[in-house]
């Protein structure tokens, strides 16, 4: 199994929270929906695996309520100890490694895990191991190979792509697919899953919009792992930066797979 680390671990404790943050802002309102359509509910066992600031584990423990659970795993639970729910419980463990004597799950549930996981089979058959008959799992990645720079000043317009490109090579060096997105209904036949339900959301976003200050936050904490692979410098840093200042840019920043599918009956 491979042991790469994470590559958002050695960021700044405030910064990487911050981002964080912004990213449940961004995205939870589609999350808590992709993870409605489940019809969880009251008495659940939930499983969120990658649990990050815990907006996704705290809202799962107040639907399931006194008589359901919620396990929250992540590899650095840092942002996680003010969680308090009697429900709720936070595990710092790496997903792959997770011992199997935990009661069944009603519903698994990852955000942006497995793409960072050269051996995402493994990580992802933990998942359904610990996911009883019938339940459901809800898996959402990105896919950077939609990314791309569409109205802006020429040099920034090429600063941007550069960045991307940057992006695409950095995960090419971890062993990693920037791509692993669109490749996951795929995944998720081959496992045999059932009630398979897609959805692929690529948005057109201009500067200054949720997903471009992400996507900043991320740049200004990865740019040295960007500018290491030579495909960027300090300067196509800056303009990128820039660019997702502007409201006047617009871009596709990355797109988000979501897989909703249920593990069949024995």
């Amino acid at each position: 199994m491979s042991n790469s680390e994470y590559i958002f671990t050695s960021t700044q404790h405030s910064q990487e929270l911050e981002r964080l943050q912004a990213l449940e802002q961004v995205f939870d309102p589609a999350t808590r929906k992709k993870i409605e359509s489940t019809g969880i509910s009251a008495g659940w066992r939930c499983l969120e695996v990658g649990a990050g600031a815990g907006a996704i584990a705290q809202w799962m423990a107040t639907v399931v309520g006194d008589n359901g659970s919620v396990v929250a795993v992540d590899l650095n639970t840092r942002f996680l100890n003010n969680l308090r729910s009697p429900n709720l419980e936070v595990i710092e463990a790496d997903i792959r490694y997770l011992p199997l004597n935990y009661p069944l799950f009603d519903l698994v549930h990852a955000r942006y895990v497995l793409i960072h996981i050269p051996d995402f089979q493994v990580a992802l058959s933990r998942m359904l191991d610990l996911l009883k008959p019938g339940g459901w799992i809800v898996i959402e990645e990105p896919d950077f190979s939609v990314a791309r720079a569409i109205y802006g000043e020429k040099d920034a317009l090429e600063s941007f792509n550069r960045v991307y490109e940057a992006i695409c090579q950095m995960f090419a060096q971890l062993n990693l697919d920037y791509a692993f997105g669109i490749k996951l209904p795929a995944i998720f036949q081959q496992c045999g899953l059932q009630q398979l339900s897609v959805e692929n959301d690529v948005p057109l976003s201009n500067g200054g919009s949720g997903i471009a200050k992400v996507m900043k936050m991320s740049t200004v904490q990865l740019a040295e792992k960007y500018i290491s692979t030579s495909v960027v410098d300090s300067t196509d840093i800056d303009r990128y930066c820039q660019f997702a200042d502007d409201p006047q840019t617009w871009a596709i920043y990355y797109g988000t797979v979501g897989v909703i599918a249920r593990k069949g009956h024995l």
